[in-house]
């Protein structure tokens, strides 16, 4: 795993060699094992690594044997030996069994579309020195990020994380406010938006042209997941067989490194799965490490403890106390825009434990999305069996005036607010899904934005992105389309953007075997009541455990990383709390009414309201923009957010 950069200049000069270098220590938490850079006409290309495989070669920047081409590279290919096979056929020789040869071949040989031979995760930029044109690459599921951004002068800045675009002082800082209204209704800024409006994310299965004199980069899609190719006579006892073959491949596979390798274990479905691969896989115990919480509802050590005892493994865990609050506002540093998942807590400290045994970890990451495990899809393809039977024209006159006459019942489960059911009833599959998965409603966003701040939205909701993205997926099936929904939005958006910044904030490599693009697509040919059936998720990946994994590791209800956000905001985040929504920067911001931000507060704490998640997503704005008004280290001031 390791950090890129680059500068390509518009008009073919040499770039700055201190802004490249300013650039890439910007990242220097990414590879704290090597760096170097290469300044050229036309291009400066910057790397950081963290050696994985074979440390005596691979260094990078890369530059093929004539000259032409210069490669910089994060990620893992996992078929880097087949690959290699194949390419020695054509002529080419390698010398040590580093994959960064294999690309840089594999890029020779077959131009832009290797792409589409590489199996594992990466984001990539080559340059040729002929054509002067350069071409980047970001994996199928979107495990590893690229972020570029075009200057007032018309060059090209990319990077893996968004600091280091940051660290060039041409990088124009206006926040964009469709990125502030998605990141208020998701808890995170989706692809391809950040939080400036001049900078963007390569999406997940893109890949970016860009030559001198182009206005912007050219992206386009190479890969996405299909479900259009449905098996419907497929059996369930067959398919259990071959989903677990296929993952012990995408495991086995994920186990070649010359450094000590490990796992996440939460003792759910998921982590337990991988960790009773790899343990099949290697004559040594397992290192696996497990976070807790002193709040028994929220705590899952006592589980992943029995599950590591089950396979033997050199077992670890941390609890999450009070002093782990010291994080909150390390996490702006971390993620560099505002980032509302609580999990990022817990998740940055089991990266840290884990860091002090191994420098890889596989984690279960992708198995809810694979197999509709999130309870979520469980409501949406209930909601959508009445959905169906009644005529858009006619839900939105009933359910939509039920949804406004019910009473509100804050405190309740979701599932439990029938005001809230209306209201989705009356709305299409994606606007739907999308008022699911937000944690602040837009009736409430809409009462916090301030005038100005709405005239500057222009009617932008983040909905208009679900019914957008929902329009490519290639299904009618309900539960399908929430899963292609959340393959682009909340799986790179949250979860793997989680991951990344909190691993490479110690220099980890997290590998994620559930979202091998193989396995992925084949999940994706099951049929719905495969994976969903009876009120259960991940049916068919309980069946393919069921001889391995007792019952209360398969049908234990998920709780992930959950963090008791409700009573720390009565609790030990009272104080913060209160100081963000009454006198901090979302008060003098501009983008939001005083007022309706200390209403939403007494409302919290007094008992009558649960907004701890929308509560949390203000407060990391809140320090996000103290940041971007208080600079130190990052660059230029930005003297307003609005």
């Amino acid at each position: 795993m390791c950090g890129v950069t680059g500068i390509i200049t518009a008009d073919g000069r040499i770039p700055d060699a201190d802004r490249l270098r300013a650039m890439n220590d910007r990242q220097s938490h990414r590879g704290p094992d090597d760096h170097a850079r290469i300044v050229v006409p036309g291009a400066g290309l910057g790397h950081r690594r963290l050696t994985i495989l074979d440390p005596t070669s691979g260094a990078q920047p890369m530059t093929s044997a004539d000259g032409r081409y210069t490669l910089v590279y994060n990620g893992e290919i996992y078929n880097y030996r087949t690959l290699n096979r194949t390419l020695e056929a054509a002529g080419y020789q390698f010398s040590g069994h580093c994959d960064t040869d294999t690309l840089l071949a594999a890029w020779q040989h077959w131009g832009p579309d290797c792409v589409q031979h590489l199996r594992g995760m990466f984001a990539f930029a080559v340059w040729d020195a002929v054509t002067g044109r350069l071409f980047a690459a970001r994996d199928r599921l979107g495990i590893k990020p690229l972020y570029y951004a075009v200057t007032p002068a018309g060059d090209l800045l990319f990077a893996s994380e968004l600091k280091s675009l940051r660290a060039h002082p041409d990088l124009d800082r206006r926040l964009d406010p469709r990125a502030i209204e998605s990141y208020l209704a998701l808890g995170y800024v989706p692809e391809p938006l950040s939080i400036y409006t001049d900078a963007r994310k390569l999406a997940a299965g893109h890949t970016l042209t860009w030559r001198a004199g182009m206005r912007a980069p050219t992206t386009v899609c190479y890969w996405d997941v299909d479900f259009s190719a449905v098996e419907a006579d497929a059996d369930m006892g067959t398919a259990a067989q071959d989903l677990r073959a296929r993952l012990d491949e995408a495991v086995r596979m994920r186990l070649v490194a010359d450094v000590p390798l490990g796992a996440f274990l939460s003792g759910g479905l998921d982590s337990s799965a991988i960790v009773s691969l790899m343990a099949g896989a290697t004559a040594d115990p397992v290192n696996t490490c497990a976070i807790g919480f002193k709040e028994a509802a929220y705590d899952e050590s006592a589980h992943a403890r029995r599950v590591a005892e089950t396979f033997g493994t050199a077992h670890r865990a941390h609890q999450i106390s009070a002093h782990d609050f010291d994080l909150i506002d390390r996490l702006i540093d971390v993620y560099d825009e505002p980032f509302a998942d609580a999990s990022a807590l817990p998740t940055y400290r089991v990266c840290e434990l884990a860091r002090r045994q191994v420098t890889v970890a596989l984690s279960g990451d992708g198995g809810d999305e694979d197999f509709a495990g999130y309870r979520r899809y469980r409501l949406h393809a209930n909601e959508s069996r009445v959905r169906d039977r009644v005529p858009l024209a006619l839900r939105r006159p009933v359910f939509g005036t039920l949804g406004r006459l019910y009473p509100k019942l804050d405190r309740a489960p979701r599932f439990l607010r029938a005001r809230t059911t209306f209201q989705s009833l009356a709305r299409d599959t994606a606007t739907a899904y999308c008022h699911s998965v937000s944690i602040m409603p837009v009736e409430l966003r809409e009462a916090l934005y301030s005038p100005a701040f709405t005239q500057q939205l222009d009617g932008y909701r983040v909905e208009s992105l679900f019914a957008q993205t929902a329009e490519n997926a290639a299904t009618d099936d309900p539960l399908s389309i929430a899963q292609y929904l959340d393959y682009k939005t909340w799986l790179p958006g949250d979860i793997l953007t989680k991951v990344d910044r909190a691993s490479m904030a110690h220099g980890l490599e997290v590998r994620v075997p559930l979202l091998d693009h193989d396995f992925v697509n084949w999940a994706a040919r099951l049929p719905s009541d495969f994976k969903l059936r009876g009120g259960q998720g991940k049916y068919v990946f309980k069946q393919a455990f069921a001889d391995v994994l007792d019952t209360n590791v398969r049908d234990r209800r998920k709780q992930g990383f959950s963090v008791p956000l409700a009573d720390w905001f009565r609790g030990p985040l009272r104080q913060t709390g209160e100081h963000a929504l009454t006198q901090g920067p979302l008060v003098t911001s501009g983008l939001f009414e005083p007022e309706a931000l200390a209403r939403l507060w007494q409302r919290h704490t007094s008992g009558a309201a649960d907004h701890g998640a929308s509560l949390w997503s203000l407060l990391m704005l809140s320090n996000f923009l103290a940041r971007e008004a208080g600079e130190t280290d990052w660059g230029t001031p930005v003297a307003s957010a609005s």
